[in-house]
């Protein structure tokens, strides 16, 4: 939480104690969101210059990043 101040992480239980119905729930909706946002960045990665290291000029990273960005979304009605 120290560096990632906005994101969620999932309720663990512990060993003797079980989760509630209000947890479990939260566990649920956060996971849906979450598969929801790793597949488009597996979508993202297809292109080798994001998953690979980067080795062109660094001004131009974030155009690319950018033209990715908006095919995957044109491709998806986003």
């Amino acid at each position: 939480m120290k560096f990632h101040k906005y994101s969620l992480t999932p309720i663990k239980k512990s060993k003797k104690n079980t989760l509630s119905v209000k947890q479990k729930e939260f566990n649920r909706t956060l996971s849906k969101e979450r598969i929801f946002i790793e597949n488009i960045i597996a979508k993202i990665k297809v292109f080798k210059c994001v998953s690979n290291t980067y080795l062109n000029r660094l001004k131009r990273f974030n155009l690319r990043i950018s033209l990715i960005c908006a095919i995957i979304n044109f491709e998806h009605g986003f």
